[in-house]
C-alpha cells in the first residue's frame, strides 16, 4: 500500500483540529489510542448531573433557555439576559453575525482562526486579514480574537472600546471572539455591548472540555440579539446542552480550580518542549504555539508517536500543542525527549 503522507492529504487534515480519522490515514503505524492534542479543548470535561432521559424527548422548553440566558448573563457579566444570544456552538453564529452589517470590506486582526474570514467572504465582503490593528477602523465589519488562537496576542480592553466607537458611528460592528479569555489575562468587553458597535463571541465548549455539546453565545444589544434569535429559529439549543451549561456556568468553584489547573497544566507543557529544545512563542492555558525550524519534523516525529498536533500550511515553522489528558503526559514526554536526541 502506497504511504498517504502526502500534501493534499496533510492539507485537509490540518484545516481544523480534531480529525483523528485523518489522522490515522497520514500516520498508518501510529500507536493507538490517539492523543489530540490539536483543538486547544480543555481534557477535563465539566463533571455535570446526569441528564434526565427525559430531555432526550422532548423539544427543549423555551423557559430552559430563558434560565440558561439569565445564567450565562450572570457569568460573562453582560448587561442582562435580554443581550444573550444562544445557539449551538459559535461555529453556526459567524455566518450570522457577520451578516448584520451592510459593508463591502471585512478586517481581520491576524494571523488567526481562519473560520471568520470565511464567513465574512460568505456575507458578501472582500476580506483584509492584516495585523495593523489601526487597519480595522477603515473596514465596515472588524474581528479581532481576544486572546488570539492561536498566537496568545491580547488587546487591551480600551483599545477594542476605542475601535468599536469608531465602528458604530458609521453603522459597522465590531466583533471580539473571547473563546479562549476564560484561561486568559484577557479583559472581557461582555459589560460594554450595550453602548452598540459591538459583538463578542462566548464558547461554552473550550473552558468546559465539552466542545460536543456544540453551545456558543452572541452577545450585544437586544436589538442584535433578536435579529440573531430570529435567524437561528427555535430549539437553536439542544434539550441536553440547555441541562449541562445551566449546572456549569453557575459553578464558580469549579471555574476557579479549572483556571489554576489548566495554568499549571501549561507551565508543565512549556517546561517540557523547552526541556525538548523547543521554543514556545505564545499561547492560552490550554494550548502553547510553537514556533521552530524543524515544527514540521516535531509535527511528523508526534504524530508517529500517535499525538496529532495542529500545524499551519501558510506558516510552516508553527505548531499549536494542546494540553494532553492525565493518561498522555508520560506519552508527550517520552516523545519529546525523542524528538530532542534526534
Amino acid at each position: 500500500m502506497a504511504n498517504p503522507r502526502n500534501e493534499d492529504v496533510v492539507g485537509d487534515l490540518i484545516q481544523h483540529g480534531g480529525n483523528l480519522a485523518k489522522a490515522r490515514a497520514l500516520f498508518p503505524q501510529a500507536p493507538e489510542p490517539w492523543i489530540d492534542l490539536s483543538t486547544g479543548i480543555n481534557p477535563h470535561s465539566y463533571p455535570h448531573s446526569p441528564i434526565p432521559g427525559n430531555v432526550f424527548a422532548r423539544l427543549p422548553e423555551p423557559t430552559s433557555l430563558d434560565e440558561l440566558k439569565v445564567i450565562a448573563a450572570s457569568a460573562y457579566h453582560a448587561p442582562s439576559a435580554a443581550h444573550v444570544a444562544a445557539g449551538p456552538g459559535t461555529q453556526i453564529l459567524l455566518p450570522i453575525v457577520a451578516s448584520l452589517v451592510e459593508g463591502r470590506r471585512a478586517a481581520i486582526l491576524s494571523p488567526t482562526y481562519a473560520e471568520h474570514a470565511r464567513a465574512a467572504k460568505l456575507a458578501g465582503f472582500t476580506v483584509i486579514e492584516t495585523d495593523d490593528f489601526e487597519k480595522l477602523g477603515t473596514a465596515d465589519l472588524a474581528v479581532i480574537i481576544n486572546p488570539n488562537n492561536p498566537t496568545g496576542r491580547i488587546v487591551a480592553k480600551d483599545d477594542l472600546l476605542s475601535l468599536a466607537v469608531i465602528m458604530r458611528e458609521k453603522g459597522g460592528l465590531l466583533i471580539v471572539d473571547e473563546a479562549f479569555i476564560d484561561v486568559s489575562e484577557a479583559e472581557s468587553v461582555v459589560d460594554m455591548v450595550n453602548d452598540g458597535g459591538l459583538l463578542v463571541l462566548r464558547s461554552f465548549g473550550k473552558f468546559y472540555g465539552m466542545a460536543g455539546l456544540r453551545l456558543g453565545f452572541a452577545i450585544s444589544r437586544p436589538d442584535v440579539v433578536r435579529t440573531v434569535e430570529a435567524r437561528l429559529g427555535p430549539w437553536a439549543v439542544s434539550g441536553p446542552a440547555l441541562h449541562v451549561a445551566s449546572e456549569a456556568l453557575a459553578d464558580h468553584s469549579w471555574q476557579m480550580k479549572m483556571q489554576q489547573r489548566l495554568k499549571d497544566d501549561a507551565a508543565k507543557l512549556q517546561n517540557l518542549l523547552c526541556g525538548a529544545n523547543i521554543t514556545v512563542f505564545g499561547g492560552t492555558s490550554l494550548f502553547r504555539l510553537v514556533r521552530h525550524p524543524r515544527a514540521q519534523a516535531l509535527y511528523r516525529h508526534l504524530g508517529d508517536h500517535g499525538i496529532i498536533t495542529r500545524r499551519f500550511d501558510e506558516r510552516p515553522d508553527d505548531l499549536r500543542i494542546g494540553l494532553p489528558g492525565e493518561d498522555g503526559w508520560a506519552r508527550l514526554e517520552q516523545a519529546l525527549a525523542c524528538f530532542a536526541r534526534s
